[in-house]
């Protein structure tokens, strides 16, 4: 037993002695110096060296024209033309130097020049810890590699990560675009780019502002979260969460999407987009609507996806699968609408009804056509079967207009002037200037114009094959008082603008908008913003459309 307790003991103490000869830290030593001296009264503690000056420790070769060595210290002070090098991976100049042997930190003032094999840095004053081979200064410094110049009033270098790091006024200028932020971590090798806090990327394309994001330099990709947008000259590209390809010129966003088109003041709202700079085209889907300015009024374009294409004043709408439209005196539904700016019409395709004001429209096609100096709806187009119902002002009766084609007319939005050709017939609830029903009219012809006051039928004369009569209220039964395929749909009216999204897409979004508030609330990003950051966004404004 007492061999085992001195074994123990013999092994304790040894382990004991070496964990101290391993803390006890490496002596610096002079290779060479032309020439060498001890002055006590002048430099007490301290050797002089001078002359091709070279000195080595744990790793690390210094040279200079003179130094002071204080051996007990374990410290050295270098003079003029200092060089250290790290193995064959760091290399750093300075006029003048400081190294501390027994903590391994160094440091290094006037035309500081760190170098690697993938960098250059340049500052006045360095500061590099070897233990945990980080870098820092706080005197402005320019960082440069094969693709970026870095600038930033302080800063942070990991030699192992070959990651930098700034926290104040940094900026990288890239032959196609300028970063600029407070808060941004860049690694060398692979060219990432991490920003925090507001940060915008400048280039002749656009204008990105976010307050957290990633950009990789090499691959020109970037993805930004947190207030971001995507600024070209023609439109803004908002979202929770932004994708940019520079190279393809390829953008998508994705929740609580907004795209503002500033030549045509017109709005997309979705919750995932894929806009395509280079084709002029944009795709959105998840609640997507289109929102344009007419005559002081805003028009509402629903579809379960938006396709919007070409160039400004010549853009395309199209929107499919239960496409809906709307604006405060005309609303409407089919199956897709194709909308463009060349031609100023908006048709409507696929089992079509319209409403404007008290007046049930609907066909196999309907054209919206505008007038191109007014930019109001100047005419309709109902194209195959069409049918116009309203209800009789003051009874429970319907008037109704059938006719293979309809062609309208509009003056401030409302009807007031119809043509029905081929085929037509009608059922009309006709009354005096007292308002009271003195016959319902019904007939057939070869084609009807019909005149509408207030939304009121005014008129109507009969052309060619007429057939038909008045009738007294009680000769004619209910079941003869509506035309062939009459079906009053009232209760599908799209009444608001909210009405155009069907309720799976509202229920949707509100979970989107929660979570998004949620994750929003959960973000601790520094907010001091950099003057010059936003100074891009102040000098060029986003107009904004008047959306009602």
């Amino acid at each position: 037993m007492k061999k085992v307790h001195f074994f123990l003991l013999l092994c304790f103490l040894f382990l004991g002695n070496q964990n101290l000869f391993a803390q006890e830290p490496k002596k610096i030593i002079i290779e060479y110096s032309d020439f060498f001296d001890v002055n006590q009264i002048e430099i007490p503690d301290a050797a002089l060296l001078t002359g091709n000056v070279r000195i080595i420790h744990d790793g690390v070769r210094m040279f200079c024209n003179k130094a002071y060595y204080f051996q007990k210290e374990n410290y050295v002070k270098a003079f003029g033309d200092v060089r250290m090098i790290q193995g064959d991976t760091l290399f750093m100049n300075s006029k003048y130097a400081e190294y501390n042997g027994n903590v391994k930190q160094a440091y290094a003032t006037g035309n500081v020049v760190m170098r690697s094999p993938e960098m250059t840095l340049a500052t006045d004053t360095l500061n590099f810890d070897r233990k945990t081979q980080q870098a820092s200064y706080n005197t402005y410094g320019t960082i440069t590699n094969k693709d970026n110049v870095l600038k930033s009033k302080s800063g942070k270098y990991y030699a192992n990560e070959k990651k930098f790091q700034f926290l104040t006024a940094v900026t990288i200028t890239n032959p196609k675009y300028v970063v600029k932020s407070n808060h941004l971590d860049y690694y060398n090798n692979s060219g990432h780019s991490y920003l925090f806090g507001p940060s915008t990327i400048t280039s002749k394309e656009n204008f990105i502002y976010t307050e957290k994001g990633f950009y990789d330099s090499k691959k020109n990709i970037g993805h930004f979260l947190r207030k971001s947008y995507i600024k070209y000259n023609d439109r803004r590209i908002e979202g929770d969460s932004l994708f940019y390809n520079r190279n393809t010129e390829f953008a998508s966003a994705t929740n609580n999407v907004k795209i503002t088109d500033t030549i045509n003041k017109g709005i997309i709202k979705g919750h995932y987009a894929e806009l395509y700079k280079k084709k002029d085209s944009m795709f959105v889907t998840k609640r997507a609507v289109a929102i344009n300015l007419v005559d002081k009024d805003s028009v509402y374009i629903h579809g379960k996806k938006l396709l919007i294409t070409g160039k400004p004043n010549e853009r395309i709408v199209r929107a499919f699968n239960n496409a809906r439209i709307f604006k405060k005196d005309m609303s409407g539904k089919c199956d897709s609408i194709h909308s463009s700016q060349i031609t100023n019409i908006t048709q409507l395709i696929g089992k079509p009804i319209l409403w404007n004001f008290e007046n049930q429209m609907t066909g196999d096609v309907m054209h919206l056509i505008g007038n191109d100096f007014t930019q109001k709806l100047d005419s309709l187009k109902v194209l195959n079967n069409a049918f116009i119902i309203s209800k009789d002002s003051l009874g429970t009766g319907f008037n109704q207009v059938k006719g293979q084609n309809l062609y309208g007319k509009f003056r401030d939005n409302k009807l007031y002037e119809a043509d029905i050709i081929k085929n037509t017939e009608v059922i009309y609830f006709m009354r005096n200037d007292a308002k009271e029903l003195i016959g319902i009219n019904k007939n057939v012809s070869s084609r009807i114009n019909m005149t509408l006051d207030g939304n009121q039928i005014d008129s109507m004369t009969f052309f060619t094959n007429i057939d038909g009569d008045i009738y007294p209220e009680k000769d004619l039964p209910e079941n003869a008082r509506k035309l062939r395929g009459f079906i009053w749909r009232e209760d599908e009216r799209i009444k608001t603008k909210d009405d155009i999204f069907p309720p799976e897409e509202n229920e949707m979004n509100d979970k989107i908008i929660k979570n998004s508030k949620a994750e929003l609330a959960k973000e601790n990003v520094p907010m001091k913003v950099r003057k010059e950051t936003l100074d891009y966004d102040k000098n060029n404004p986003t107009p904004k459309p008047v959306v009602k």
